[in-house]
């Protein structure tokens, strides 16, 4: 067995090889339909319209020989490129800020420490690489800066393209467009946005919403590190991947798609919580075992099981939970 993962991710002690091996091989023949497929859709040439079809190919999965073009063109990272060419490069030829160098320094050796390729005895080591990312990114974005998260979030990135500029590019689709303000010194976006959560649970799983409240554990405690990180470290690589797809086309409605899908499949046993740490807990639990490794059937629940969320929606509950904040404020 092989203790190391395609992407340089050292597998658990207790890894459960069997029914991964069991799940793959049912995986590996969609993989490779849908690579087929895609390969039709492209046609050689590189390009894509968003269309329902794109959509519906997308949410069944990109392969990985195409992930990085389509979260590029989707996202819109490949036209901001193209549009700033050399933009990259200069940005870590520029002066630095010595602040922003050493939090990100700081934060090196704490990336992916269970990842073969980010270890300084690796060659090529990718911790240059992500060094060189953040650096240019927060000299990109200096309301941003550097926050911490977002070194998985570009660590995942790298891994997936294998490309520093894209990397970079794809980074500030996300930080920039795709989530909204989660990565400011203030965090308002990603607080309003754990607190949307609460209220479409109290919409869709109200009994779960009503244990919370009874115990007064709040939200931030047993979700933050799934918004943070966008599921990386919580969900196993392959379904990570499957929910950025979506991520980089669909935008942020997806991360409640996927915390709606967990809360509600594993609803009666998160019930069965009597107290405030033994609800901690249970938020641990449901994001292991065969229900999120199956990324596959994964997916599809996650578009069928929390019923209808439209973008509308979201955004009048963000309206109401933004300005909540900021009165507490």
């Amino acid at each position: 067995f092989c203790r190391v993962d395609p992407y340089g991710f050292e597998r658990p002690e207790d890894f459960d090889y069997a029914s991964y091996e069991a799940f793959f091989s049912r995986y590996l023949v969609v993989l490779t339909r849908r690579a087929i497929k895609w390969s039709k859709l492209l046609k050689g040439n590189n390009s894509i319209q968003k269309s329902l079809k794109v959509k519906r190919y997308i949410r069944k999965g990109i392969p990985n020989e195409h992930r990085a073009l389509i979260w590029m063109i989707v996202s819109g990272a490949q036209t901001n490129m193209e549009q700033n060419p050399g933009y990259y490069h200069r940005l870590l030829e520029g002066e630095k800020n010595d602040k922003l160098v050493e939090a990100i320094k700081t934060d090196m050796n704490r990336t992916f420490p269970d990842n073969v390729k980010f270890r300084k005895t690796a060659d090529p080591c990718l911790q240059h690489t992500l060094y060189n990312v953040l650096v240019a990114y927060g000299h990109h974005n200096k309301a941003v800066g550097y926050c911490q998260g977002m070194n998985f979030i570009a660590g995942y990135l790298i891994l997936i393209t294998k490309n520093e500029e894209e990397s970079f590019w794809l980074l500030d689709a996300l930080i920039g467009r795709i989530l909204p303000d989660y990565y400011s010194p203030a965090m308002l976006g990603l607080k309003t946005d754990q607190e949307v959560l609460g209220e479409l649970v109290k919409m869709k799983v109200p009994a779960v919403a009503e244990l919370m409240e009874r115990h007064g554990v709040m939200w931030t405690l047993v979700v933050s590190r799934w918004f943070i990180c966008l599921f990386i470290d919580i969900l196993p690589v392959e379904t990570v991947l499957r929910i950025w797809d979506c991520l980089f086309y669909e935008g942020s409605k997806i991360i409640f798609r996927v915390a709606l899908t967990l809360i509600k499949q594993h609803q009666a046993f998160i019930l069965e919580a009597t107290n405030f740490p033994d609800i901690c807990d249970k938020f641990k639990q449901i994001t292991k075992g065969a229900f999120v490794t199956e990324c596959h059937s994964f997916m599809q629940k996650i578009f069928t099981d929390p019923g209808s969320l439209s973008m509308a929606t979201i955004n009048k509950l963000r309206d109401t939970c933004r300005e909540k904040l900021l009165s507490q404020g």
